[in-house]
C-alpha cells in the first residue's frame, strides 16, 4: 500500500474523460425529448442559451484550475476553498452520490437495451437484470483497481468505439434525410403546441442539464494531469465536442419527421430516426453505439464515483483509510466503498421499480450544488480576492493563488456571474421532490464528517454551516413524511 499518486493522465485522456462521462445515453433519446417540449425554432433558441451556460460554467472551471492552481482536489476543493469545510464536503458528497446514482441508471438502461437481443434481461425480468448489472459494476471495480491509467485507456477506447455510430447518424441524417422543407414546416410549434417559444425554450433547457452533465471530468482529476494547462484545455475542447454532438442530433431528427413524429419515438429515439432514412440496419447500428455508449460513460462515472471519497479522506474531511491507494496509484479503498453502496443502491431501486428518469433527475439535483457553489466562488475571487472563509481564519487550506491583471480579473467575474445565474436557475427550476429527496440523501454524510472532525478535535461547524445543515435536516424530515404519507415516491 502507499499514498503516492502520480501524474499519468495525459490532455486527451482528460478529453476522453469528458466526452465519454457527458455522452452516455442522454443523447440517444434526444431527438424524442427535445421533441416533446419544443419545435424546431424553440430548440435552437435553447441550445444558445443552454450553450452558453454551460460553457460559462465549463470555463468556471478552466479559470479556477489557473486561478487556484494549488486546489487540486477536484471540483469540491473550490467549494471548500470559498464556502468552508462542510460545504465543501456537503458538494463533494452529493456529487458522490450522484454518481453513484448515475451508475445505476446507466447499468439499468443498458441491460434494457440488450434485453431487446438477449432473452432474459430488460424490464419484464428484473431479477437476472438486477444480477447483470451488479455483475458488471464489479467487474468494472476490478478493472479500476489496476490503476487510473488503465481505466482512463480503456475509457478512451470505448469513447472511440461509441462515437463512430453518432458520427455516422449525424453524416447520413445530413446528407440522405434531412429535409429542409419538413424542418420549416412548423418551425415555431405554433400549430402542433400550445405552449410558448418562452415555454417551450424552457422545456428544453430542463433536458440539457443531464446531457451535459461530465463536463467538470477534467477538474475531478487535476490532481493527476501531467500539467494543470491540461485540465483548462480539455475542458473546454470536450466542452465543444459534446455540445456539437448534441446540436446536430437534435436538429437534424427535425428534418426526417415531425415534431408530433419525434415526440412519440421510444426511448432509443435516434435509432428510430436513422432506422426512416436507411432502413433497419440504421437502428441496429445506433442500439449497437447506445450500449458502447452506455458502457463507457459506465466506466466513466465509476471511475469518478471514488474520486470526490479519496480526495475528502486525503483532506481530513473523512477518515484517512479511505484514502489509501494500492501499488497501482488506485484508491481502492474509495472504490470498494463506491462499489458496495452502488450494490445497495441497485437494490433499492429495483426492489422499488424505480423508473430511469427519476435516477436521472436525482443525481442531476446532487450534481447542481457544486456547480452553483463553484460559479459563486468565482465571483467572490473576481469581486473580493477571496471566499467567504478567510484564508487566515484558521482554515487547513489558503486563498492564495497568482495575480490576475484587472482586465482578466473582469472577463472572470462576467464568467461567474453568467455560470452563477445559469446554475441557480436550473436549481430553482428542478421538481421539489427531488429537492427534498437530495437532502435526504445527503443527510447520513453528516455522521463520518461529524465524527472525523470530533476525532481531530476541530470545530465541526461555525455559523454559516450551521444554518446549512438546518434546512438540509429540515428538507429530510420533509422528505421522510412525504414518503411515510405516499406524497412522495421515486
Amino acid at each position: 500500500m502507499t499514498t503516492k499518486r502520480t501524474h499519468t493522465v495525459t490532455m486527451w485522456s482528460l478529453v476522453a474523460l469528458i466526452v465519454g462521462s457527458t455522452v452516455g445515453s442522454g443523447i440517444f433519446s434526444l431527438p424524442q425529448n427535445v421533441a416533446s417540449a419544443a419545435g424546431p425554432g424553440a430548440t435552437l433558441i435553447g441550445w444558445v442559451v443552454s450553450g452558453v451556460g454551460m460553457l460559462a460554467i465549463a470555463f468556471v472551471f478552466q479559470t479556477l484550475a489557473v486561478r487556484r492552481p494549488h486546489l487540486d482536489s477536484g471540483v469540491y476543493s473550490y467549494v471548500r476553498a470559498g464556502l468552508g469545510d462542510y460545504i465543501g464536503f456537503t458538494s463533494g458528497w452529493g456529487y458522490w452520490l450522484g454518481s453513484v446514482i448515475a451508475q445505476v441508471g446507466y447499468a439499468t438502461l443498458f441491460f434494457n437495451t440488450l434485453g431487446h437481443y438477449v432473452p432474459g434481461l430488460g424490464p419484464e425480468h428484473p431479477v437476472p437484470t438486477m444480477l447483470a448489472v451488479s455483475a458488471m459494476t464489479w467487474l468494472v471495480f476490478a478493472v479500476l483497481s489496476r490503476g487510473v491509467k488503465q481505466a482512463a485507456f480503456m475509457n478512451a477506447v470505448t469513447t472511440v468505439a461509441k462515437l463512430l455510430p453518432i458520427g455516422a447518424f449525424i453524416v447520413l441524417v445530413a446528407f440522405l434525410g434531412f429535409s429542409w422543407e419538413r424542418f420549416t414546416l412548423d418551425f415555431w410549434s405554433t400549430g402542433g403546441s400550445t405552449a410558448s417559444v418562452f415555454d417551450q425554450v424552457q422545456g428544453i433547457m430542463l433536458f440539457t442539464v443531464w446531457v451535459f452533465i461530465g463536463v467538470e471530468g477534467a477538474s475531478v482529476y487535476s490532481k493527476q494531469a501531467r500539467t494543470r494547462r491540461d485540465v483548462g484545455r480539455a475542458t473546454i475542447i470536450g466542452f465543444l465536442t459534446v455540445l456539437a454532438l448534441l446540436v446536430s442530433v437534435s436538429t437534424l431528427s427535425y428534418g426526417v419527421l415531425t415534431q408530433e413524429e419525434l415526440a412519440a419515438l421510444p426511448d432509443n429515439s435516434m435509432a428510430s430516426v436513422l432506422e426512416v432514412v436507411v432502413g433497419p440496419w440504421g437502428a441496429a447500428l445506433i442500439s449497437l453505439g447506445l450500449c458502447l455508449s452506455v458502457l463507457g460513460a459506465y466506466v466513466s462515472w465509476q471511475m469518478l464515483c471514488a474520486e470526490p471519497i479519496a480526495l475528502m479522506a486525503f483532506d481530513g474531511l473523512l477518515p484517512r483509510r479511505l484514502g489509501a491507494v494500492n501499488t497501482a496509484g488506485a484508491p481502492w479503498a474509495a472504490q470498494l466503498t463506491s462499489t458496495v453502496v452502488i450494490q445497495l443502491t441497485v437494490i433499492v431501486f429495483f426492489l422499488n421499480e424505480t423508473a430511469y428518469v427519476s435516477m436521472v433527475q436525482l443525481a442531476t439535483v446532487l450534481y447542481l450544488v457544486p456547480y452553483i457553489f463553484s460559479a459563486l466562488y468565482l465571483v467572490l475571487l473576481a469581486a473580493r480576492g477571496r471566499g467567504i472563509i478567510h484564508p487566515h481564519a484558521g482554515e487547513r487550506f489558503d486563498d492564495s493563488g497568482p495575480d490576475v491583471p484587472a482586465r482578466d480579473n473582469r472577463r472572470h467575474l462576467f464568467i461567474g456571474i453568467v455560470a452563477l445565474v445559469y446554475a441557480g436557475w436550473l436549481f430553482y427550476a428542478a421538481d421539489l421532490t427531488y429537492l427534498l429527496f437530495g437532502a435526504l440523501a445527503v443527510l447520513p454524510g453528516l455522521i463520518p464528517y461529524v465524527l472525523t472532525r470530533m476525532q481531530a478535535n476541530e470545530r465541526v461547524f461555525n455559523r454559516f454551516e450551521w444554518v446549512v445543515v438546518t434546512v438540509i435536516v429540515a428538507a429530510a424530515v420533509a422528505a421522510v413524511w412525504g414518503l411515510a404519507q405516499g406524497a412522495l415516491t421515486l
